[in-house]
């Protein structure tokens, strides 16, 4: 059994429309959530033993936040293929992964995660910025991953757990 942590990127700035794409920051709430969704994954003892990012700006500022906040040391890969990555090509990238590691985080853009979710699990899941869903595979090693191999443990988004911090924070 295998588990595969994805996480779309935080929100990104549309400030200066002149920067490409590849090369958009986080905004002000990207950099807030990306932490926060990383305190979550400590707090829920979903610590990865591999970071795979895109290199894309707001990827790599997202994996990197939420690796600090989460007190992870695992180290963090860089894959120009999820950039832009169809379905097909996450599940060939997961197929390559190292069978040392049990646990992966891959850090991602949409539509492609999403897709990737759906081929997993034949399950339609809306991954918002900032938004991670954890899938149990039922694979030995990961070359075995396959369409329908997965199952959804659980989504966290950042605005629903968002939500629930404020009306604790409140309620103390």
């Amino acid at each position: 059994m295998r588990k595969l942590l994805i996480m779309r990127h935080a929100k990104s700035s549309w400030d200066k429309p002149d920067i490409s794409d590849f090369d958009r920051p986080l905004n002000q709430r990207g950099l807030q959530t990306a932490p926060f969704m990383g305190s979550q994954i400590y707090k829920n003892g979903l610590i990865p033993d591999l970071i795979v990012s895109s290199p894309a700006k707001r990827a790599k500022q997202t994996a990197v936040l939420a690796r600090e906040s989460a007190g992870v040391e695992s180290a963090i890969q860089y894959e120009d293929k999820i950039y832009e990555a169809s379905p097909t090509t996450l599940l060939y990238l997961a197929s390559e992964l190292p069978d040392k590691y049990e646990s992966v985080l891959l850090v991602g853009h949409n539509p492609g995660i999403e897709a990737f979710i759906r081929i997993l699990t034949s399950e339609i899941h809306q991954m918002p910025t900032g938004a991670i869903a954890q899938i149990s595979l039922n694979i030995e090693k990961w070359g075995d991953i396959s369409i329908n191999c997965g199952q959804i443990e659980f989504i966290m988004r950042p605005r629903d757990l968002m939500k629930r911090v404020d009306i604790q924070d409140n309620l103390e």
